[in-house]
């Protein structure tokens, strides 16, 4: 089944006083249920404004979002919200709020608005904040932590959310080599259906079953990390040089870039 479905999606930036500027372009995109997907490309190709788009922020100018078959512009954002968690490259502003307020932030969907935090409530934080590695740091505040426990810490939130669908903008921006692996193959264990602008193409590569790649704000390669991690590719949309072999422990390829000197 189908989770989300991007179709012939036009979206353009608008500034007062200036022109529509076109920055996505007859996008299609298909996450299926379960499944892990890599959105890649250069600095300014148009991921984190597509990501913007699956998650209702920026409302195309043509096409459609569908999550699980419902549009998702003709369903509200609570709705959506109940259905679609975020993790983003920016921190939150904590205003001295702890790791378990920030973290219990993510059940407001699924609350009314004069409902109180619940015992599930607190056992789903709990649970989340185990699961990323920081069990029993609850009470730490959110300001005082490092870059990499606070994308552990929005990653936790997200989970509480009870999502279908996962959206991550380089959610190994800051971890160090430990934690990218460890944050992904929790991801990939999941079982949700995810779809992540990754910056590392090595990670990419060992973690997604399809990844897009985005040039120009447009989809220009779409498959299997072997079926578009050729030398070829990566030569027309980074612009460098790379190697591209079979990885010496695993079924997917490695990245070797090259450098002239």
């Amino acid at each position: 089944m189908t989770q989300l479905h991007i179709e012939a999606l036009d979206w353009a930036l608008l500034e007062r006083g200036q022109p529509p500027r076109p920055l996505l372009q007859g996008v299609d995109l298909r996450v299926e249920q379960g499944e892990f997907v890599g959105l890649i490309g250069p600095n300014g190709s148009g991921k984190t404004s597509l990501l913007r788009c699956a998650y209702r922020a920026n409302e195309p100018a043509e096409g459609r979002v569908r999550l699980g078959g419902d549009d998702l512009w003709q369903r509200s954002a609570r709705w959506s919200a109940q259905r679609i968690a975020v993790v983003l490259q920016e921190f939150p502003d904590a205003f001295g709020l702890s790791v378990g307020d920030i973290v219990a932030m993510g059940r407001a969907p699924h609350k009314g608005l004069f409902d109180g935090d619940t015992a599930e409530d607190a056992r789903q934080v709990a649970q989340a904040l185990a699961q990323v590695g920081l069990a029993g740091e609850g009470e730490r505040a959110f300001a005082s932590l490092s870059g990499g426990e606070k994308q552990r810490v929005l990653l936790a939130r997200a989970l509480v959310q009870t999502p279908q669908l996962l959206l991550l903008d380089e959610p190994t921006n800051h971890l160090d080599p430990r934690y990218q692996l460890e944050l992904l193959q929790h991801l990939r264990g999941l079982g949700l259906s995810i779809l992540a602008s990754l910056h590392d193409l090595n990670l990419a590569a060992a973690f997604c079953d399809r990844l897009y790649v985005i040039d120009g704000g447009r989809i220009v390669a779409c498959g299997t990390p072997q079926q578009v991690l050729t030398p070829a590719l990566l030569l027309q949309v980074f612009g460098v040089e790379a190697l591209v072999d079979p990885h010496p422990l695993h079924p997917y390829p490695r990245i070797t870039w090259i450098t002239r000197t």
